[in-house]
C-alpha cells in the first residue's frame, strides 16, 4: 500500500510490487525482507507479487509529495512483466504534481526497458510501442500521460554499496533515459570513489559521473547531457549491521560538494551509533561531525 514514510528523503511509499530476491551484498540484511517475515511468515519475501489495485492511488493524492516507488521490492525485478511496469510509468507520468523516486538494483533491465518505451495513441507509456489497450488488468485506471520523455517528475536511481557495484551499475544508469538520476549509497559497506567510474565502458568513452561529462557515440544521449544528480549516503541498521566509517561518508560528501551535486546523509548506522554511545540508528544529525551534517535535494523538475 501507500503510506506516509519515515524515510528522511521521501514523503510516502507506493508499493505496487512486493517481494524480491537478493542480487548483491547490499541485500544481505534487507529491511524489507525482515518486515515481510515479521508480519507474513518466514520465506514469503522471495515471492514477487503485483498489486494492480494500488496503481490508481497517485490520482487520489491532492497534495504534492515525493513518493518512493516500491520500498518493499524492485520495479525492474525479472518477475515483473513489462506491461505492468509500463502501466506504472503511465500512472507516474500522468500525475506531474508528485515526484516519483524509483530505485533499482537492476539498472540493466531499467535501461533496456526505458530505451524501448514509447507513447501510444491513447497516451500510455508502453514497451516496444505496443498498445496495451488500457491499464494493467484490475487497476481500474485510465491515465493519459504527458508528452515529455523522459517524464520530468520521475527520478531513477540505483543502489551502490561498494566500489564494485559503483563500477557495474553507474555507467548503466547514466546511459538510461531519466530526468533525474540518483545513487543510494546505503548501506555503504566500503569506500566508494565516484569521480571516475570507467568499468565496463568502451575505451573511447569520456565519462566522469560527478563532473557531468558524458559521451557515448552512437548511443542515446540525454538532452541535458548530465550524469548523477543526487547521492544518498547511509549506514546499515538492524540485526547483523555492518560498520560504516566516517571517512567513507566524508569522502562522498566532499566528492559531491566539489562537483556541486546535492548529497543527502541519511544515517550513520547502528554500529557507528553503538561505537559513539548514541541511541538508535545514528540518524540524529546533531550527533555527527559537523561536516557530515548535509541533507540536500536536487532541484525540483516537476
Amino acid at each position: 500500500m501507500s503510506a506516509d514514510s519515515k524515510i528522511e528523503w521521501t514523503d510516502a511509499t507506493w508499493n505496487i510490487v512486493t517481494g524480491c530476491t537478493k542480487v548483491s551484498p547490499g541485500c544481505d540484511h534487507c529491511y524489507a525482507e525482515r518486515l515481510t517475515e515479521r508480519f507474513h511468515g518466514k520465506g514469503s519475501f522471495a515471492e514477487v507479487v503485483l498489486h494492480p489495485e494500488r496503481l490508481d492511488l497517485p490520482n487520489r493524492w491532492r497534495k504534492p509529495r515525493r513518493v518512493f516507488v516500491n520500498s518493499m521490492s524492485d520495479l525492474f525485478h525479472k518477475d515483473v512483466p513489462n506491461k505492468f511496469i509500463a502501466t506504472g510509468w503511465s500512472a507516474m507520468a500522468g500525475n506531474p504534481r508528485h515526484t516519483f523516486q524509483v530505485l533499482t538494483k537492476r539498472p540493466a533491465r531499467a535501461r533496456a526497458f526505458l530505451r524501448r518505451c514509447a507513447r501510444c495513441e491513447h497516451g500510455w507509456w508502453t514497451h516496444d510501442g505496443t498498445n496495451p489497450a488500457g491499464a494493467y488488468e484490475g487497476s481500474g485506471i485510465i491515465v493519459a500521460s504527458g508528452d515529455a520523455w523522459p517524464p520530468p517528475n520521475v527520478w531513477l536511481g540505483t543502489s551502490v554499496e561498494d566500489q564494485k557495484r559503483a563500477d557495474q551499475r553507474i555507467p548503466i544508469l547514466v546511459d538510461t533515459p531519466a530526468a533525474v538520476r540518483f545513487l543510494s549509497c546505503e548501506p555503504l559497506i566500503a569506500p566508494v570513489d565516484l569521480t571516475r567510474v570507467a568499468s565496463g565502458m568502451r575505451d573511447d568513452v569520456v565519462f566522469d559521473v560527478l563532473g557531468r561529462r558524458y559521451d557515448v557515440p552512437g548511443q542515446w544521449q540525454a538532452p541535458m547531457s548530465h550524469g548523477i544528480d543526487w547521492v544518498i549516503v547511509g549506514g546499515e541498521s538492524g540485526t547483523g549491521a555492518r560498520p560504516i566509517r566516517e571517512e567513507w561518508v566524508r569522502s562522498l560528501v566532499q566528492q559531491c560538494q566539489a562537483a556541486r551535486v546535492p548529497v543527502f546523509v541519511k544515517q550513520m548506522g547502528a554500529v557507528w551509533a553503538s561505537e559513539h554511545g548514541v541511541p538508535g540508528k545514528g540518524g540524529d544529525m546533531s550527533q555527527w561531525p559537523e561536516d557530515l551534517r548535509v541533507r540536500e535535494f536536487p532541484v525540483a523538475t516537476s
